[in-house]
Parts: C-alpha cells; structure tokens; sequence
C-alpha cells in the first residue's frame, strides 16, 4: 500500500518505521525539504519524502502527523479544499490537547477529525492512533502484560475503516470499532483525560474494569 504522511515528527517516524517494515511504501512530507529527506533515508528504501501536495498524491492513505495547531494550514498546502484528498482514506491522530490544561482546543462537541473531514473535500476521514504517545507505536509489537494494544477507529465509511484495520494489525495492535466519525469527539476527550492523569502520576489504564463487569447482566 502506498501511504502519504503529512509531517516528518515524531509520530510521522514511528507509524512510517512499523509500515515499512510491515511492506508499505511510504512518504513523509514537510515544509523544510531537508526534514523529511532524512527521516525517509532512515525509513530506508521503500521511503521516500516530498511536499504536502507530493505526499497527498502519493498515497492511497493519507496520515495527518502535524501538531494540531499546524492541520489547517498543512491541509491547504496539501490541497485539501482543491479535492487532492478525495477519495483517500485519511488518518487523523492528532490531538488538540492545551498542555498543562490537558483540555482540548476545540468548541465544545468539536473534534479535530470533524474539522479535517470537513476542509479536506471528499476525504474518507478515520480518526485513529491517538490514544497513545509515539513511543507506544515505536514498541514491536505494542504488547502489555501480554495483551496487545487496542486502539480504537471511528468513521464513517465501512471501507476506510478496513483498511485502517489492517494497518492497525500490521504494527501488532488490535482494531476496535468506535462507532462513527461522530463519537472523535468522545475519543478526543477521553485522550485528553487520560493524558492528565498521566502527568499526574495516575496510571489510567487502572480506571476501567475488565470488560465483563463493564456491562450490566
């Protein structure tokens, strides 16, 4: 498969290790050409680097791997309104999270994957991979205890969906349905939640049952 990846940061490097090495082609993309050239000579050769727009092109799945501060302004570049990304199945794994706040950035019900469903025209949007830090996805396989890592996808369109399901498992992961791409905002909120009690000290994995006492009989 081939994977468009908007940014060369942290996330952009630790998704685009995990599906090269799983066989996908991949580019990684920025404003500074010099950034994504040596992050695709350290994914090796099945990666490559370019523009946004390059990137947008090039994939068949777009990964959006900016600071969500940066989305809007590197969807315009990549052509987002133009309809560049129409079509393409498009990861979101951004989080707006107000640091020290832990609070999203958001109107209130808003969520990011919503906002780059609605500026990236015809786009199959897929908010998934942001529960979790980017050493978690650097981990081969992100296993705990035994269990590998859920991580959960909301979206609208059954065969985006599958696809990110596959990309899910390539890395060692389990996919969940998460409903569609209305329920991000829970997901976002929920992340946001998490990330503060982390920094607390507080390990958040703790605060929820297993799933046989998480229902009622």
């Amino acid at each position: 498969m081939r994977i468009g990846i908007l940014g060369a940061g942290n996330m952009a490097e630790a998704l685009g290790t995990q599906w090269t090495r799983a066989g996908h082609q991949v580019m990684v993309s920025g404003r500074d050409p010099a950034k994504p050239r040596a992050l695709a000579e350290r994914l090796g050769p099945s990666a490559r680097s370019g523009t946004f727009a390059e990137a947008a092109e090039f994939g068949d799945v777009v990964l959006v791997a900016v600071l969500h501060s940066a989305v809007t302004g590197v969807l315009t570049a990549a052509g987002a309104e133009t309809g560049t990304l129409r079509g393409k199945v498009l990861i979101d794994c951004t989080n707006a999270v107000v640091p020290d706040r832990f609070a999203l950035d958001l109107p209130a019900g808003a969520s990011m994957a919503e906002q780059i469903a609605d500026q990236a025209v015809g786009a199959h949007v897929v908010k998934a991979f942001n529960a979790c830090n980017e050493s978690v996805w650097r981990l081969t396989p992100p296993v705990f205890d035994g269990r590998p890592l859920i991580v959960p996808l909301c979206g609208d369109d059954a065969e985006a969906i599958a696809i990110v399901r596959s990309l899910v498992t390539d890395i060692g992961c389990e996919p969940a349905d998460g409903g569609p791409l209305e329920r991000a905002s829970l997901l976002e909120a929920t992340t946001a939640f998490m990330i503060g009690l982390w920094f607390r000290g507080v390990d958040a994995q703790a605060m929820l049952p297993p799933q046989k006492y998480g229902t009622s009989a």
